[in-house]
């Protein structure tokens, strides 16, 4: 009777147990997770060298991934990596775009071009030919060149023949002895003097000018022969 009361319960709970499992709902499988994003493209762009003198050229060095599009700008399309060598005229900035499914990418490279240096400050015009052409000395009541003054007055005369941009004033010059007219038309006659002298040295006439002070604008004011020495003459002007 007892044995027959275990075997009984044995089969209650089977029965249970089976009536559950059979109750019990089957779960669903997981979602299948999205595909990852495509890759975001990288780019890097470097010039070699970076600073440059005028005329010089620099090597462009780039490299990309995950890039079906890539280009420097001004320059089109080019290959994902590569080199390319430039010659610019000024300081530029490169720029390399590189394109992809994951997006766009950007890279820059600077160039300096260096500004050539300024040449070294010599002497002006005005500076060489107060250096190069020196004035003419008269003998009294004269005015052609004496023959000592030939060797300089020639110097002057080539220096103003090599450099045809200049332009001068020819000033003559007396003592003070004389009149006031006869030294202006004395002054006048020197200055004159000088000009053709230089035009039969190859100086361009329209370059020279003349004017005569006479005893007006004397250099030394003394009344003797050293300080009359030095007031007659022809005196050579820049002309800006």
């Amino acid at each position: 009777m007892a044995k027959t009361r275990k075997w009984a319960t044995l089969a209650l709970a089977l029965a249970v147990i089976l009536t559950l499992g059979a109750c019990k709902k089957k779960e669903a499988p997981p979602p299948t997770p999205p595909p990852p994003p495509p890759a975001a493209p990288t780019a890097s762009l470097s010039a070699n060298p970076n600073v440059i003198e005028p005329g010089q050229a620099t090597t462009l060095t780039w490299r990309t991934e995950n890039a079906t599009d890539v280009s420097l700008e001004g320059m089109g399309t080019v290959e994902a990596n590569g080199s390319r060598s430039v010659t610019p005229s000024d300081s530029t900035t490169y720029r390399l775009i590189a394109k992809g499914a994951g997006g766009t990418q950007e890279a820059t490279a600077r160039v300096t071009v260096t500004a050539p240096a300024p040449p070294m400050a010599g002497p002006g015009d005005e500076e060489l030919f107060a250096q190069n052409v020196k004035d003419v000395f008269f003998d009294y009541d004269k005015y052609d060149i004496r023959v000592d003054q030939v060797p300089q007055f020639a110097a002057s005369a080539r220096f103003l023949a090599q450099h045809p941009n200049m332009r001068l004033l020819i000033e003559g010059h007396c003592d003070e002895r004389g009149s006031t007219e006869y030294n202006l038309g004395l002054g006048d006659n020197r200055a004159n003097s000088v000009k053709e002298a230089l035009v039969r040295a190859g100086v361009s006439a329209d370059r020279v000018k003349t004017m005569s002070f006479g005893k007006e604008k004397p250099f030394c004011t003394e009344s003797n022969e050293q300080c009359w020495q030095q007031n007659r003459r022809g005196h050579f002007v820049f002309q800006k």
